[in-house]
């Protein structure tokens, strides 16, 4: 049996939604394809831990860029579609509401276990797929589903150089046990701003929606800030400070997705980013991506299709 699941990119709510504020994350149609037919030799971390001698072979090819992981969350799309296509083999509907609630429970619990913590969006966005409002209430994950405002352009954008979410979360906890009054601010601040894009992105136009997400990006400067000296990474490095200038000029904004650390950045804006930002981008090493909303989530593959 053979299951696909696709990648993410969040929009808003990097570092907040642990600590209960609300996330924007869309499902990307980029995947991982497992298969039911033959094992895998070299499972990551989370099959192994979720299924031992047991995971099936699995192609997450489609997630990486000339051999770089780009940061569209691999890891969960790859447990993800594993899971899912060993439930399928087990004869469960994939698109049955309480079988892909069963997948994204185990998955999550397994994505936390391995990697140490987390919240679980990209987890949420390989199973249920479109454009999701996640959030955590009292640690209980709430999945909705949402739609981005009309007319709003979205473009992804990556460096060519992979970035170790565990590395940026530990630097933000060290961050947060030598100053934590400091830390309270810098996540009140973020949380703030996610609600408000969210609620722009909800009931608002496409240009009220970037401007609250220019917001967004600017608390995640200042907490880039922050913790600049807490560890060796940088939550929003200078090149997309610059693309976030360069984003400005034409009444659209930029900012790193996820927890940053330069893989990958997105273009928000009510037209497809001009010559001059596309020229910008190339200048500083950021290659575009040709990316679309996946609906579907999690799902059967047909047989013929090659894994």
């Amino acid at each position: 049996m053979k299951a696909r699941a696709p990648g993410k990119v969040l929009l808003t709510g990097a570092y907040a939604v642990l600590e209960g504020a609300p996330a924007l994350v869309v499902a990307v149609d980029r995947y991982a394809q497992a298969d039911t037919a033959r094992k895998e030799e070299d499972p990551t971390a989370e099959v192994a831990h979720a299924l031992g001698d047991r995971a099936p072979a699995c192609d997450r090819g489609h997630l990486f860029h000339e051999g770089t992981k780009i940061g569209l969350g691999s890891s969960a799309a790859v447990l993800v579609a594993s899971l899912g296509a060993v439930y399928a083999a087990r004869g469960q509907d994939l698109a049955d509401s309480e079988v892909r609630s069963s997948i994204f429970s185990r998955a999550r619990d397994v994505h936390r276990e391995v990697q140490g913590g987390g919240s679980g969006f990209d987890v949420a966005a390989s199973t249920y797929g479109g454009v999701l409002r996640y959030s955590l209430l009292s640690g209980v994950p709430c999945v909705l589903t949402t739609e981005l405002p009309e007319k709003l352009h979205f473009s992804v954008f990556f460096s060519g150089q992979s970035a170790r979410t565990s590395d940026l979360l530990g630097q933000v906890r060290t961050f947060k046990e030598r100053d934590p009054d400091a830390h309270r601010r810098c996540i009140l601040a973020l949380g703030q701003a996610s609600e408000h894009a969210v609620r722009q992105c909800e009931a608002g136009t496409a240009a009220e929606f970037i401007a609250a997400v220019r917001y967004f990006g600017q608390t995640l400067e200042e907490l880039s800030e922050a913790t600049s000296d807490a560890g060796d990474g940088v939550i929003v490095p200078l090149s997309f400070k610059r693309l976030t200038v360069a984003a400005a000029e034409e009444r659209a904004t930029f900012l790193p997705s996820g927890a940053g650390g330069g893989d990958i950045g997105v273009f928000l804006g009510e037209a497809p980013p001009s010559e001059n930002f596309l020229k910008r981008a190339s200048q500083l090493g950021m290659h575009a991506l040709t990316l679309g909303i996946d609906r579907d989530g999690v799902r059967v593959l047909p047989a013929e299709v090659p894994v």
